[in-house]
């Protein structure tokens, strides 16, 4: 559905802006550019989650290639190494099909070689493949070897002793375990002979690791060359789980066939949604018995907020809501204290609860499957006791200083943390503590009374349903008195004690935007109208208004530098989900605001993570994408905004008919 001609493809610089990214459900995953240079630490043929959905390590980085026709040598790879980029088989490259798996078609003379990668989904598998067309009489040899690295994805490999070059061959089968405590790898190939090698190739550079602050230099060993004859198509599967156990044509049909399902289940309109259903999938991840949702890749884990946040739009508006149930019981699993975790930790076992939102977050959410699917009997059997008790200790209180205070709003906050959305924390100075009581979590709070009032309203347990109204009203009452800042006709940020945060930030389109609003109409349309002139960009909303003086337009450089300027006016493309809301609110009449207020980050689907949504982008034009380019509220909450259109336009259609 996405495709790149010559004109990307042949251009070095727009080729590597450009990554494809590959999943398979358990946390691993594969990512690169189209040029096939590597520009991060985390791009890679195989990363496989060796504690799934975590516990990552990157096995291969990287296929070096060489089409070799009557003897002459033709690179079909690509390098940045200092000063210098080598190979440069870009050159040689005609198109780029993102879809169904990506494919690269190289052409040289007469000669065409189409390349495909896939993973298998299950599994720490991924499957490349080469065939040729044209090139009638010709003798025609492909020689493709491997780059290791080997170490935890977060981490570069240096040349080192340590490291354990031998390898076992047998019949269509090598094998490599360079560290006693990782796994070996295994790769099954077709390949006419097997070259030894055992070389180290120095100092390949990662142009986005050296902007963001980091180091940029790795060292890759090269273990063995496979030669091919390329009178049939070749292929190379590689694996830290074992043998693939059936042929590589077997797999391929069964990962296209699982991408129909997936697509057939969604009932997708257009080529835009239905990249976005493919794109959804590959956050969506088993663990134990359960799933998750990995929030962004390629570095983050699996976090309770962005969970929350994205699940509606990952599952629900994707026809997989057995997929959301699943994701909800298994958080249940996981409440301490009446708090879901903020994320479970790459290393170690214990999940990190530093979140004052994500468990409000989980309200919604469950209210989001309930209105799509009916299932009621669901939230009675596994989870209404667990939210009764999520109620209770916050209003005993819990974590961090979170519980309800005298007025029925939620205080929540201690020096040194972090506990909205807005996190960034560099050494022990956390940059927006927002300590107090935040306006998004006074509306979170609210909402999730209010869903609990209907849901024990429906179970009968009318004592319940009479003490959530009632707080839901006391909520209500108060944050009216204390949030509305009149001079700016807007919501405060924060309200702590006698202090009152008039920052412009979007965290009040939440009060205006959620199922459940305390706004009356005219603060409503007030809020939405503050948030539009200050805050909307095309590609989600500033964090920061540029009118303030701590707003940072650009984000780049040090991860001191980025962590300042993180939510301190940089784009976050997720919020657009809630001011879609909130406008359709203030503004019933309105009949093209989704396509006005999403047409930037439609077009942003062919651009950074071909077919995925960045996590942030600069506040300024040209709007550059920056963080992780794949994020799974980005994704989550544009496609639940223009499903929720589709339903709306079809629910026209068949009112006029």
């Amino acid at each position: 559905m996405i495709s790149f001609g010559p004109d990307i493809c042949c251009d070095f610089e727009a080729a590597t802006s450009r990554e494809w990214l590959l999943t398979n459900g358990i946390g691993g995953f594969a990512c690169g550019t189209i040029s096939g240079a590597s520009t991060r630490r985390y791009h890679g043929i195989l990363t496989s989650a060796l504690e799934p959905p975590l516990g990552r390590i990157t096995v291969i980085s990287k296929y070096e290639e060489t089409l070799v026709v009557n003897g002459v040598r033709h690179e079909l790879s690509a390098n940045r190494f200092p000063g210098v980029v080598h190979p440069q088989g870009f050159r040689l490259l005609r198109s780029f099909d993102a879809s169904p798996v990506p494919t690269w078609t190289y052409s040289v003379g007469g000669i065409e070689i189409v390349k495909t990668i896939f993973m298998v989904h299950g599994s720490n598998t991924a499957v490349c493949e080469w065939v040729i067309s044209g090139g009638s009489g010709e003798k025609i040899e492909l020689e493709v070897r491997p780059l290791l690295s080997f170490v935890d994805y977060h981490h570069l490999q240096h040349e080192n002793v340590e490291f354990n070059a031998a390898i076992t061959i047998e019949t269509g089968r090598i094998s490599i375990r360079p560290y006693e405590n990782k796994p070996a790898l295994l790769v099954e190939h077709n390949a006419r002979s097997v070259e030894r090698s055992g070389f180290w190739y120095r100092n390949f550079e990662y142009s986005v690791e050296q902007e963001r602050g980091f180091d940029f230099h790795e060292d890759l060993f090269q273990p063995f060359v496979l030669v091919y004859d390329m009178a049939k198509p070749a292929f190379v599967v590689a694996s830290t789980d074992g043998p693939a156990g059936t042929e590589t044509a077997v797999l391929k049909a069964a990962e296209l066939t699982r991408q129909i399902d997936l697509l057939s289940a969604a009932g997708t309109e257009n080529e835009v949604e239905s990249a976005l259903v493919l794109a959804a999938d590959q956050f969506v991840v088993k663990r134990g018995d359960g799933h998750s949702v990995i929030a962004g890749y390629p570095w983050f884990s699996d976090w309770g907020r962005d969970t929350m946040i994205a699940l509606p739009g990952l599952t629900l508006s994707t026809g997989r809501p057995e997929i959301a149930r699943a994701i909800l019981l298994e958080f249940s699993k996981h409440i301490s204290d009446g708090m879901i975790p903020n994320r479970f930790p790459d290393a170690g076992e214990t999940a990190d609860y530093n979140t004052v939102d994500a468990t409000l977050w989980y309200f919604e959410a469950i209210r989001a499957y309930v209105d799509s699917t009916g299932d009621r009997e669901f939230v009675g059997e596994f989870l209404f006791d667990k939210l009764v008790d999520i109620i209770r200790w916050h209003l005993r209180g819990t974590r961090y200083g979170i519980r309800v205070d005298t007025d029925g709003l939620l205080i929540a906050g201690e020096p040194g943390t972090q506990l909205t959305w807005m996190d960034a924390k560099v050494g022990d100075l956390v940059i927006t503590p927002r300590i107090g009581k935040p306006v998004e979590i006074q509306a979170l709070w609210y909402n999730a009374l209010r869903i609990m009032s209907d849901l024990s309203l429906h179970f009968g347990r009318k004592a319940e349903h009479r003490k959530f109204d009632s707080m839901a009203e006391m909520c209500e009452q108060s944050f009216n008195a204390v949030f509305w800042n009149e001079d700016d006709q807007c919501l405060f940020d924060v309200v702590d004690r006698n202090e009152r945060d008039d920052s412009v930030r979007p965290n009040q389109i939440f009060a205006a935007g959620l199922p459940h609003t305390m706004l009356a109409p005219d603060r409503l349309r007030a809020v939405v109208d503050k948030v539009e002139a200050e805050l909307l960009t095309p590609v989600g909303l500033r964090s920061l208004s540029p009118k303030d003086g701590r707003y940072c337009p650009t984000y780049i450089g040090s991860p001191y530098e980025r962590d300042s300027a993180y939510h301190q006016g940089t784009v976050w493309a997720w919020l657009i989900g809630a001011f879609v809301d909130a406008y359709a609110r203030a503004y019933p009449d309105s009949e093209d605001h989704v396509e006005r207020f999403t047409g930037g980050l439609v077009s942003h689907l062919s651009t950074a993570g071909i077919g995925q949504v960045s996590e942030i982008f600069d506040a300024e034009r040209p709007f550059t994408p920056r963080g992780c380019f794949a994020q799974a509220w980005s994704v989550g909450e544009l496609l639940r905004i223009l499903s929720s259109r589709d339903q709306r336009t079809r629910s026209k259609r068949e009112t006029t008919a």
